[in-house]
Order: structure tokens, then C-alpha cells, then sequence
């Protein structure tokens, strides 16, 4: 073997040591950081979570809170280091990037912040989601240098556990897929965006193929996955489950729409900005993250199309609480 070869076999070890020797150290303070927390208080109604710019803490503020100047007025508490964060049923999920390249992981946990599972995964923070429930998670991650604003030049891969039996679904990729009443089979097949039923079975995500996007409509127990309408991107189900809300691509742009699942029907939201988000729920209004004056910002919008769109806070990924 070359000279150049073992200095370069060397190096890389190196690298890699480093890496997890950093990873080590982050992994402590991350923890001891997430154990000396109480701020957030899942067990407070009428709030909401959010990450904070620049810190990408959790931090938790009235859902009214907000006088539009996105100053993070009226919060009551802080919590993790965060990209993304969702809460529902007493459980959190955190979404972050590590001290390692492309990788990230999900802590899970309870309402006094008590760490009950963290899942390890390979890709950089885009979605995540709890059941109403509390007792399924779903995550979506990028692959190395992805992007989703150029048709299909993109990678994601997205998962589900489940914190009471300790199942791990895997990648969506390994389901089974149908459309249009047919088996679907391509390698091209991305998943992202996974929002939950109340029956801890059903869930719905957006799946990408040959340049288009599907809603689907999944099944734990079954594993199966069934296309329900086209052009349907990171979908949220409502409450009493009848509607998503979701971002409707019109060209190079999303514009947030709210389809009825019985009916089909499908309208606009009074937000015609363009919206990289997937919206939550706040109690017939619709939540999401944009960009503003530079800024992320919180924003809610009617579901029914009417109104204006309303900041409040600074941040992004809302969660209602």
C-alpha cells in the first residue's frame, strides 16, 4: 500500500473519530441541557410550541399571545434545542441535527420532559408529528444534498414508531403502495410529511414519483398505502378528522389550501404568500411557518378561506397545545 494511501486511510479515521468524539460531547450537553428544562408545560391548554430564531429553542407562548410584532411576547416558558417540534397526548417529539454530518435524531418525551426514546437517523431535520394520542411518532429527513424545489431531484425518507409497543416501522418506502387501484412500484418514490388519525392506525403523507405528488392514506396494521388525490403536499389532518390542510404547488410555489375529505372539496387560503411549511391546526385556523422580512414567523389563517392571515410569533414549526 502507497504512503499517500495510508496517510489518507489515517485522516479519515481521523475524522471520523473526531466526529463522534464531538458527537459524545454534544450528546451530554444536549441531555443535561433537556433534563434541567421545566419550562414547557404540556399540560397547558390554550398554548402553543415553537422553535425560536437563532436559538432553535422550544419555547411556549398563548395561542392569542402575539400582538403581530413577531417579538415572542406573552411566552411562558422554554424548552430544548430544536429544528422542528411537535406535541400531542403528553408526548413531544424533538427534531434535530447532530454533531454529525447529515444525521439527526428524534427525542421523545413525556409532559414532565422525561426522555423516553430517541431514534437515531441518517439525513438532515424536515417534519415531525405525534398522534393525538401521544403514542406514535413520524419523522421526515433530506438525504445528502437534497432539495425539493427542483421536481424530482430530491430524496427524503420518512418513519413511524410507536412508543408503546417499541415497533419501528421503517421507511414508508417498504409499505405497500397503490394508485389508482393498482400496485405502485418505482425507484423514485419519496415520502414526506406524516399526520395522524385518532385511531393510532390510519396516517396520512405525501408521496413524489415521476414528477407528480400523491396524498396518501396509510395503514399500520396493513401497511399498505393507498393514493387519494394528486398535487398533495405535507398534509395536516384536523381534529375531528374530516379535513387536511396542506400546500397546493402552482408552479415553482405552494399557496396553503384545506381539502374536505368526504366531499373533495377543496379551497384557498386567504395566505398567498408562498409557504414552506406543514400547517397544524389551532382551533379552526390553520398554523404554519413562512418567511418574513428575513424572518421566520409564526402565522394563522382561517381554514374556511376568509380572513387574513395573522403573525404571532417569531418562529417556525407551531405546534397547538
Amino acid at each position: 500500500m502507497s504512503r499517500s494511501r495510508i496517510v489518507a486511510g489515517v485522516a479519515l479515521i481521523a475524522v471520523f473519530v473526531a466526529a463522534g468524539i464531538g458527537y459524545l460531547g454534544w450528546r451530554v450537553a444536549t441531555t443535561q441541557q433537556a433534563a434541567a428544562q421545566t419550562g414547557i408545560q404540556l399540560d397547558r391548554s390554550g398554548t402553543m410550541l415553537y422553535v425560536e430564531p437563532g436559538s432553535n429553542r422550544v419555547r411556549q407562548a398563548p395561542i392569542s399571545g402575539g400582538s403581530g410584532g413577531g417579538d415572542g411576547g406573552g411566552a411562558v416558558g422554554a424548552g430544548p434545542i430544536c429544528q422542528r417540534v411537535y406535541a400531542s397526548g403528553g408526548t413531544m417529539a424533538c427534531l434535530r441535527a447532530t454533531a454529525v454530518p447529515m444525521a439527526s435524531e428524534v427525542d421523545l418525551s413525556d409532559s414532565t420532559g422525561k426522555v423516553l426514546k430517541t431514534l437515531q437517523l441518517w439525513g438532515n431535520p424536515s417534519r415531525v408529528r405525534v398522534s393525538p394520542s401521544g403514542h406514535l411518532a413520524a419523522w421526515t429527513v433530506f438525504r445528502s444534498g437534497d432539495s425539493y424545489m427542483m421536481a424530482g431531484a430530491f430524496s427524503t425518507t420518512a418513519g413511524i414508531y410507536d412508543l408503546r409497543s417499541g415497533t419501528h416501522y421503517g421507511s414508508l418506502e417498504d409499505f405497500t403502495t397503490y394508485v389508482d387501484g393498482k400496485p405502485y412500484r418505482s425507484a423514485d418514490v419519496n415520502y414526506w410529511g406524516v399526520t395522524f388519525a385518532a385511531d393510532d392506525v390510519t396516517f396520512y403523507a405525501t408521496m413524489a414519483s415521476k414528477g407528480k405528488t400523491w396524498l396518501m392514506r396509510g395503514d399500520l396494521q396493513s401497511r399498505r398505502l393507498t393514493a387519494v388525490r394528486e398535487n398533495v403536499e405535507c398534509p395536516s389532518l384536523s381534529p375531528d378528522g374530516t379535513r387536511i390542510a396542506y400546500k397546493f404547488r402552482e408552479g415553482k410555489t405552494w399557496r396553503l389550501h384545506v381539502l374536505t375529505l368526504a366531499s373533495q372539496a377543496d379551497i384557498a387560503l386567504s395566505e398567498t404568500s408562498q409557504v414552506d411549511d406543514q400547517p397544524a391546526w389551532f382551533d379552526g385556523m390553520v398554523a404554519y411557518g413562512k418567511q418574513d422580512g428575513g424572518q421566520s414567523g409564526v402565522f394563522v389563517v382561517p381554514a374556511d378561506g376568509s380572513g387574513q392571515p395573522r403573525k404571532l410569533v417569531a418562529g417556525s414549526s407551531p405546534a397547538a397545545w
